[in-house]
Formats: structure tokens, sequence, C-alpha cells
């Protein structure tokens, strides 16, 4: 038997109901309720009988259905009803969270599911669920007829009840529901595509299906790739170009965003990116963080007095020794010579001077954007959970984490030579005994660790960027949201642009739908943390380079946001 055929067979059933209430003097509607195959519940119209304002069949068998199966979210069930479901009894659908509603006739004067309103598909609400129509119209339709028809003939009175149609033969085309309103916060897909470029294609294939939709874009970053583009995309400002060393030796073009207000925003991997290492053992020590500090000191010459570091994507292993030096610190060895660059001339260090760093930042504000929790040493430290990315072989040479370990006390030595003089700190900045263990010292290769005795400011990356964006307020008038990343995972549940999207959302009741590229197969953390689906935007098998290609990547989206709009726009 095909999904038609036992639509037409539980709607006889319904309508066995409407029969027993027509016998009773009822207006004569019925409904069921089904669940896995079989009717849970039934029951037929009883305002009169009980004097009861909600005994509307659909709403008794609702009740009746959730005491037979012991739960009130009727999810897996479909409620079969003779006439079309008013407000009331749309609205439990909707409270009960059921899968479907088969009606046989329209109600014109007081349907709630797609003639007066449409409950079933209003995305402002908490819940959605499919509605199919005319099932045994003529039959549910005659039933009513006839009643009212003997009604008059018993000369009852000839006022037709408010919930009964006049006509039920043919129904009115479906009330206008407001347009959607769909607002896109969706993170770049690394390698790929920006979170500008994602979102305009994930908007054209919503539009192929809903073309009235109201969408709102705004580019996201979790403080790594795409930073720079997503506050510029919000804020303004001006990119400022700069040539500085790259984390080899070499000069590269860098830039970073300066705004009106005299923020600046600077991506490390601008000046010192992964991009930029052949990720060799012999790059790995050797990479240096010098870059880095050469904008900062740009941006302080052009007037910022704020900076804002986004330190993801990194070739060095330094512990930020070659951002420092570039501020002007001394980092020495045992001659009171300048340590060599890298991870390498770590293994010298002896003592470190700030003073002429935080003498060059004077009246800066340092803010690091990042969600790794990384402390600087350890078995999650920088170089033992980044550094074999880069090149970097601990098995091979596990004295490096020595050479970081004295490294982050002399850092502490310094830091502690520098308080209580007149120097910067940035308002908010969190105290602590020790550099080596504070959650983010080893972002970056360990250029947290830097940052933090500099005393910058460590606060999560997409947070930050979402309150930059003016992320909130777009919120409040949004009826769904789209977010998304290339890979959703364990990290993403940590504190990924998702999640923090997501929980937001979830403040404001609001569901979430993320488009990725991939996923690991177990996302049960992603779904507690308060997204609600999961899509992957694959429209066929592909090979990754294939898949990465700007090509494919934009007919993968646009088709992604159709497939979107067809499950959270149109049901």
């Amino acid at each position: 038997m095909d999904a038609n055929e036992l639509d037409e067979l539980y709607m006889r059933e319904a309508l066995a109901e409407a029969r027993v209430a027509a016998e009773m003097g009822e207006v004569p509607i019925g409904a069921v309720v089904v669940c896995d195959g079989k009717i849970v519940a039934r029951a037929h119209n009883l305002r009169e009988h009980d004097e009861d304002p909600s005994a509307h069949a659909e709403f008794s068998a609702m009740v009746a259905a959730a005491r037979a199966l012991g739960r009130w979210r009727l999810t897996g069930c479909t409620v079969y009803v003779t006439l079309e479901p008013c407000t009331m009894c749309a609205g439990l659908m909707v409270n009960a969270r059921i899968d479907r509603c088969v009606y046989g006739a329209a109600d014109p004067k007081a349907g709630a599911v797609g003639s007066l309103y449409n409950l079933s598909r209003d995305a402002r609400l908490n819940h959605t669920f499919e509605v199919r129509t005319g099932v045994l119209e003529q039959e549910c339709a005659d039933v009513l007829r006839a009643f009212f028809a003997a009604a008059r003939a018993r000369e009852l009175p000839r006022e037709i009840p408010d919930d009964v149609p006049r006509a039920v033969h043919r129904a009115p085309a479906p009330a206008p529901v407001p347009a959607p309103r769909v607002l896109l916060a969706i993170d770049s897909f690394k390698e790929c595509s920006s979170s500008a470029d994602i979102e305009s294609w994930v908007e054209r294939g919503i539009r192929r299906v809903v073309p009235d939709a109201r969408v709102a874009s705004v580019p996201v970053a979790d403080g790594g790739e795409g930073t720079l583009e997503a506050v510029h995309a919000a804020m303004g400002g001006r990119f400022v170009p700069c040539e500085v060393t790259g984390p080899l030796g070499e000069h590269v073009a860098a830039r970073y965003l300066l705004t009106d207000d005299a923020r600046a925003v600077i991506e490390m991997a601008e000046a010192a990116g992964i991009e930029y290492s052949p990720c060799t053992y012999d790059a790995a020590l050797r990479a240096t963080t010098r870059g880095v500090g050469e904008l900062v000191l740009n941006a302080v010459a052009h007037g910022a007095r704020t900076v804002y570091f986004a330190i993801g994507g990194s070739a060095t292993n330094d512990g930020g020794a070659g951002f420092l030096q570039a501020l002007g610190a001394r980092v020495l060895d045992g001659a009171g010579h300048d340590v060599d660059p890298g991870l390498a001339g770590l293994r010298d260090v002896t003592s470190i001077d700030l003073d002429p760093a935080f003498e060059a930042l004077r009246g800066c504000e340092l803010v690091v954007l990042s969600d790794v929790d990384n402390p600087l040493v350890g078995k999650r430290g920088a170089l033992r959970v980044f550094g074999p990315q880069k090149g970097l072989d601990l098995d091979a040479d596990p004295a490096c984490e020595v050479w970081m370990l004295a490294y982050g006390r002399a850092l502490d030595e310094a830091r502690t030579a520098c308080e209580g003089a007149d120097r910067q700190v940035t308002p908010g900045a969190k105290r602590f005994r020790s550099v080596l263990g504070v959650p983010g010292a080893g972002a970056a290769g360990g250029l947290g660790a830097a940052l933090l005795a500099l005393g910058a400011a460590s606060v999560s990356g997409a947070d930050t960027v979402l309150d930059l964006v003016g992320f909130d307020a777009l919120l409040a008038q949004a009826d769904i949201v789209v977010t998304g990343e290339g890979m959703i995972d364990g990290q993403t549940a940590g504190g990924k642009v998702p999640v923090r999207v997501a929980q937001r959302a979830k403040r404001a009741h609001k569901p979430v739908f993320a488009l990725v590229g991939g996923r690991e197969d177990d996302l049960d953390a992603v779904y507690r943390a308060g997204i609600d689906v999961v899509l992957p935007v694959l429209r066929k098998p592909m090979a990754l380079a294939c898949a990465l290609s700007r090509e494919e990547a934009e007919r993968n989206l646009v088709c992604a946001g159709e497939t979107l709009a067809r499950i959270a726009l149109t049901r």
C-alpha cells in the first residue's frame, strides 16, 4: 500500500469518528492520530456534549495520543482530521511537534494551515510540520453538508457555526505568509571560499525556492582566516599594505585593517602564515613571528589605539620571540646577544627585557582573538599539539620542549620586572602567576604567550567578531539562522563560529541550520551546543581537490541553499 492509499485509509477512520459525532448532534468532525503505522488515538467533536470549547476532534485526539504514548512530544505522529484545523488546534500541533497533518475539507472561515493562516510553515515558530490537503475531500464535505441540511429540515438554528464553512468543496488560495527572514552567518571554508562568497551562493539557492525571502548576511570568523574581511564588511575602514619580514626571513606583502575609530585588526597569518612555509623540520625550527611585530608598529604609527590580533594559521613555533624583538624587546643569550630567529633561537635564551616593547606600545591596548585554550607547554602545549602540522618532529628532538619551558620562565621574569612601572596594561586583561599554563598561551606557536606577557586581553575570537559585526541586532530580526564551516567536528563544540552563533540564536529561540563541507560521524556535542540540523553541501560524489575548487564550491553551495530552503521555509 503506497502513501496515498494509507492516507485515505486513515482518513476513512477519521470519517467514521465524524459520523459518530453527527449521531450525537455534534458538528461532524473526526480525527485519528497515527504513529509507526498504528492508530494510537481517535476522537470526534464533543463541544456541545462536554460544554468544552477545546473539545475539537483533533485537539482531543492529540491529548489522547500523548497519554497513550506517555510523552507530550508527538514526534513521529500524523494527525488525520476531516476538516482543516483552526488556530487553536494548529497551535497545539506546533507545540506537540507533530510530523504531519492530513485533512479532508478546507475551512475558508477558520482554517489555520493554509486558508486564513499557515501556522504549519511559519518560520517564526519553533516547529514546522508537513501538511497534505484534500484527502477524501468530497466525502468529508458531504458529511458536513448532510448534517446541516438535516438541521435546517428540523428547523434547527439556521446560522452555520463559525467553525464550519458554507462551501467546503473548494479551498481559496492560501493567504500570504510573511516572507521568511533568514540570517546567514557562515564561516569561511578553509582553502576554498570566503565567508562572504559562501553566503552569497547560499542566498541564491534560497531564492530559487523562496524568491521573496528576506536574507541578511554577516561575514563571520573565529579569529583566524577571514577575520579581516568579516570585520571590514561590517565596520568599514581601510586595508593598509605593509611589506614585512616573512616567517623564513624573506619579505612578504601583508596588510591589516585600520578603522576610522583608531582600531586595527591584524591577522598574523598575513605575515607568518603556514602557507609561507614548506613545513619541513628545518622550517619549523627557523620560522619567526617578527613580521607580526612589524605590522603592529606600522599600525601604531598610523594612529591605532586598539589592536586586535587574529592569530590562527601560523607557521611559527618561536613563542612570539620574533614578535617581541620587532617591538624592540631584548631576547638575549648568555653573552648578551640577541638570539637567532625561530624555535632554534629559544635554546639560547637566558634573559628577556620587555621594557622597550612596552615603550613602543605605550597607550595602545592589545586584544587577542582566539578560541584556542592550549597552554604554552605540556601535553596540550604549543609544540606538542600544533608543531607536527608545521613540520616539527618532537620524537627526533624532544629538547625543543625544554627550550620552550625555559623561554616561558624568562618571559615570567621579564614581566615581573616590569610590574608596578608605568606600563601598558589592557583594561580587562587577567593577571596570572606564570604564562606557562595560561589557556591560550600556546596559540600560534606560543605567540599568545608573548602577547599575554605584554598585558594583552585574551577573548573569544568568534564572540568578539560577532560583537564587532553587530550580529545580535541582525539576529533579533531573523526567523531562522544559518551558520556553517568547512569541517564540523568535536573541535567545533569547543567554541568555534557555528556553536557561538547557535548559542546566541538559541537564547533568542531561533532554529539553527549548519551547512558544512564535511562532518565527523559523532556530532552529539555539536547538537547539544545548540545546532539543530547539520547539512553537508556536496551535491554528488567528488574528489576533495574538485570540491575545493571555486566553481564546484559555488555549485554545491547554491544547491545546498535550495535544499535548506525546501527543508526550513516551505513546509
